[in-house]
């Protein structure tokens, strides 16, 4: 089992954060442990962070997203000149240095960190963290197909927030449940 998420952003401060978010409520839902989720949140904000301080300014970036049942794996993509990143980080910063940290934290959080850089055409910034999950956790109800496999689950719960799914794509076909799915979708959570 295995989930895959890609995030295509403009170069803005605004989006560090929804990346942050997005993917640390991914692992979240999954079961993750919380702290490999913590080590994670802050390892891709450091990475996007440098691709707004380093990137140009009219490029815009991409993140992937790989979680299955042992690792996460997430790269940003960036557009920019591209640099060497191979002994970056690697060295202790300056005890007063106010810049120049992100690299190292990220070395120190997760247990993969490497860096692709394509002169003139980016830098792809790798990460991977094991992951552990919590007995119970979707992640192994999924992986083991314990879950089951329709909208209704045995406590009662309605997944599909109240709606009949099976009932929309009768009738008109699927622009019922393209309608239908489109309500869900702007529904707040």
């Amino acid at each position: 089992m295995e989930i895959n998420f890609a995030l295509g952003l403009p170069r803005d401060r605004l989006s560090v954060p929804v990346v942050r978010r997005i993917t640390s409520d991914a692992l979240r839902v999954l079961g993750a442990d919380e702290t490999c989720v913590m080590a994670i949140e802050v390892a891709v904000t450091e990475a996007c962070s440098n691709v707004l301080k380093h990137a140009a300014s009219d490029d815009d970036y991409s993140v992937h997203v790989g979680i299955d049942d042992t690792t996460a794996t997430i790269e940003v993509i960036d557009t920019g000149r591209g640099f060497d990143g191979a002994e970056l980080g690697r060295a202790d910063a300056e005890p007063t240095a106010e810049r120049g940290r992100g690299i190292q934290l990220m070395r120190a959080l997760v247990d993969i960190v490497r860096f692709e850089s394509r002169p003139e055409k980016g830098t792809v910034v790798h990460l991977e963290q094991s992951l552990t999950f919590v007995a119970g956790s979707a992640m192994q109800r999924l992986k083991s197909g314990s879950g089951k496999r329709c909208l209704d689950d045995d406590d009662g719960s309605d997944l599909d927030g109240g709606l009949d799914l099976d009932a929309a794509s009768s009738g008109n076909g699927n622009s019922n449940a393209a309608r239908r799915l489109e309500f869900l979708a702007e529904r707040p959570l």
